[in-house]
């Protein structure tokens, strides 16, 4: 089958199948042979691996993945990409192409019935619009996952592995942080792409913390706290989660739990580390 990674393949394939790009999927097929090497190296892909992709387009990864690892599951949600997926892939033998949406898809029944409940690794290359349902709805889930491995939006990787106090830092960075170790691995430039797309991309690795990186009573109350502390960036800590309708302690209750943390009164929220917010929950919990 010839390498997809090849934009001359790319273009013929595409041609022969008279394929549409279509916008409301965000469809941008990679088509840099060192990117695909790149992913690969950063997922650790070895032949003891199920690996889920999650938007194959027209296979190009897939071949990549399908050479590395034992077994691949692809999810793909434009059904006028089927067709194409079983030209593309028909050499391989480990591979299912499912046609789905993945935030549909039972992902605890595939990985039990593909990996024995194992954790598996996951690799996509996501339109921004869709990454943190995708991402969050994984990791949320509490499936067995050892890697996601994804290309995203810079901007959108960057918040990822941000620092508290730095403005790319928010509830996505603290989110993904409590249940991974999150590193951008390779900056992808447009001209990788077909179409070319607006911005840049970024593939960022996020390993899998075995146990979460703080103790809390309740995860519900820490991410509701963290949402409602960004919501109103510009606001103290303690004006953004009083005036936050869904959380029910009073002004004197948060001044209280500050006071026992040694922090300020007049504190914003994006000063605080996981921890921090960890402790707080716990305090305002009790």
């Amino acid at each position: 089958m010839a390498d997809l990674g090849n934009p001359k393949n790319t273009i013929a394939i595409l041609q022969k199948y008279n394929f549409n790009f279509q916008k409301k999927f965000g469809q941008n097929f990679l088509i840099d042979i060192r990117v695909l090497e790149k992913i690969i190296n950063a997922a650790k892909i070895t032949k003891n691996d199920f690996v889920l992709e999650i938007g194959p387009g027209i296979g190009t990864m897939t071949q990549y993945l399908c050479e590395h690892a034992r077994e691949v599951a692809a999810v793909e949600i434009d059904k006028n990409l089927i067709p194409i997926l079983k030209e593309t892939l028909n050499i391989y033998d480990n591979v299912e192409v499912i046609h789905g949406d993945i935030l549909k898809i039972d992902v605890e029944r595939l990985i039990q019935e593909k990996n024995y409940g194992n954790p598996i690794k996951v690799v996509a290359n996501l339109p921004y619009y869709i990454t943190t349902p995708i991402i969050m709805g994984l990791f949320e889930s509490h499936v067995p996952i050892d890697s996601i491995t994804i290309m995203v939006q810079k901007e959108v990787a960057e918040r990822m592995q941000a620092s508290p106090g730095t403005k790319d830092y928010g509830a996505l960075s603290l989110a993904v942080q409590y249940y991974a170790k999150p590193k951008i691995v390779a900056h992808v430039p447009p001209n990788c792409f077909m179409p070319r797309p607006a911005v840049g991309s970024a593939v960022i690795c996020m390993h899998k913390h075995q146990e979460p990186p703080v103790q809390i009573a309740d995860e519900k109350l820490m991410f509701a706290l963290i949402r409602a502390s960004f919501n109103q960036r510009r606001k103290t800590l303690v004006n953004g989660l009083n005036n936050a309708p869904n959380i029910s302690c009073s002004k004197q209750q948060i001044l209280s739990a500050l006071q026992a943390m040694d922090l300020p009164d007049n504190v914003r929220g994006e000063t605080l580390t996981l921890s921090q917010f960890a402790q707080l929950s716990n305090l305002l919990g009790n």
